[in-house]
């Protein structure tokens, strides 16, 4: 039912999902850029329930609260506290070989303001847990939500493959344009 309420809403608002989310892959990191607006929150939750997807999230510690926090892990969320130096991908790590299933969403910037590199986690958990990963685009000019269909696998030259990343989601038009990758 939540599925074709998301679908609905997501159709009302002029979204579209396009490109092929990676469902057959049981294992894998989306990348999610841009991130300049709160509002990619909600489009990405009735992405997900749109599609039956049952992709996982990482967000700060502080949404996690009374009474949100049974709402926001019921969506997905996994709580990150980032003011403190934990080892959050090395424990991402192990969760991805621990469970059968893993989609983890995170977006790179790590922020929703303008960033001149990413947050290169995303990259480590995907490159030590030996999984792909999927560059997933929240193109706000044209309301579209983009699954890349091609799959990309962390290389040894962290560097390239950064550049890779960072060139891809070059120019897509977030919500807030001027706080995107440019």
């Amino acid at each position: 039912m939540f599925s074709w309420i998301s679908k609905g809403l997501l159709r009302l608002w002029g979204w579209k999902i396009t490109g092929h989310y990676p469902s057959e892959v049981d294992k894998l990191v989306i990348a999610v850029a841009p991130h300049t607006s709160n509002w990619d929150f909600p489009v990405g939750v009735l992405v997900n329930s749109a599609g039956k997807y049952r992709a996982n999230y990482v967000g700060k510690h502080t949404i996690f609260r009374w009474p949100f926090g049974i709402f926001f892990r019921w969506l997905g969320g996994i709580p990150v506290d980032r003011s403190k130096n934990h080892n959050f991908v090395s424990a991402t790590v192990e969760a991805f070989h621990r469970e059968k299933r893993m989609h983890l969403v995170i977006a790179p910037e790590g922020t929703r303001t303008k960033v001149e590199r990413f947050k290169t986690g995303f990259y480590h958990i995907a490159r030590l847990a030996e999984v792909p990963i999927c560059l997933c685009t929240f193109n706000w000019e044209t309301k579209e939500v983009f699954f890349d269909p091609k799959l990309f696998w962390p290389t040894s030259n962290e560097d390239a493959d950064i550049a890779y990343i960072w060139n891809y989601f070059k120019g897509i038009k977030g919500r807030n344009p001027e706080q995107g990758i440019l």
